[in-house]
């Protein structure tokens, strides 16, 4: 009987011990993840995911980013702006001494990755977002990365604020005009994020017979007829504002330049379809209100 009780107790003091040792070791491997998180030196090439990695507290650790991350305001006074990912070469990037990059797999050149991987760096691609569930699916992409679980009341903000979206009378037709001054003028088409969200604001794409990016004819801006005619600010600015768009050939013919319905957002908030995607399209419904 005594055999028996001490054979128990042993029994009970070896689980006991293997528990404990379990739970130490958990316990290490979180705080070695925590660690590493901590120390990790991010290079960002896509503003969407500057603007995600912020979000989730990680803005501490970016060293690196590309052109088009403009949010937060204060991430280039941190963080070394790179350029245009066309034209940003492995040698730029390493000078940071990354241990993690991130970039789009539509714009990361096959080059330029195996580079980076050769030097050790981890590439992690991302699919750019052109759809709410997309950009949902980044953010918890780029949360399960950064080991931050408490992600998905960023996900509930999005829908609650595209719910406020108000249907617009008649749909109006909005034509995007990309501009950098008078001489470089291209309108938005199919199977563009700015269709996508002109869509999801209660409007229309004027321009339904070419896709992407093509140059602006005053042909195609009078055949268009737009009611709205959208822009970046910085696009806008670099017009003139309202009265320097008036001036491009055909924008007087059309319904929106009869009116001067001519509206402008930032063109990350705009384009990005990053955390802010709520925001930009409540704002842009909003606009084409008249509000």
């Amino acid at each position: 009987m005594k055999k028996i009780i001490l054979l128990g107790c042993t029994l009970t003091f070896m689980i006991a011990c293997n528990s404990e040792t379990k739970t130490e070791d958990t316990q290490k491997t979180t705080i070695e993840k925590t660690k590493s998180m901590n120390t990790e030196r991010i290079v960002s090439l896509n503003g969407s995911v500057t603007e995600t990695l912020a979000l989730l507290g990680k803005g501490g650790n970016i060293v690196g980013v590309d052109i088009t991350s403009t949010f937060p305001q204060n991430i280039k006074e941190q963080a070394a702006n790179l350029g245009h990912v066309s034209s940003i070469s492995a040698e730029s990037i390493l000078a940071l001494k990354p241990t993690l990059v991130y970039a789009t797999s539509k714009e990361m050149k096959p080059e330029l990755q195996k580079q980076l991987e050769q030097a050790k760096v981890t590439v992690r691609l991302i699919d750019q977002p052109m759809a709410a569930d997309e950009t949902k699916k980044m953010i918890a992409t780029i949360a399960t990365d950064m080991h931050s679980s408490n992600y998905e009341k960023y996900l509930t903000e999005i829908d609650k604020k595209i719910q406020q979206v108000k249907p617009v009378d008649q749909k109006p037709k909005v034509l995007f005009i990309y501009a950098r001054g008078a001489g470089n003028l291209m309108i938005a088409g199919q199977k563009t994020p700015i269709e996508n969200i002109i869509e999801m604001a209660g409007g229309i794409n004027a321009v339904n017979n070419i896709e992407d990016y093509k140059p602006l004819t005053p042909e195609a801006l009078i055949n268009a007829n737009p009611d709205y005619i959208l822009l970046f600010d910085r696009g806008l600015q670099s017009l003139g504002g309202k009265e320097g768009v008036l001036k491009i050939e055909g924008v007087s013919a059309t319904n929106a330049g009869k009116k001067m319905n001519i509206i402008s957002m930032d063109g990350q908030l705009l384009s990005g379809f990053g955390p802010r995607l709520g925001e930009a399209t409540l704002q842009l419904n909003q606009l084409l209100q008249g509000k």
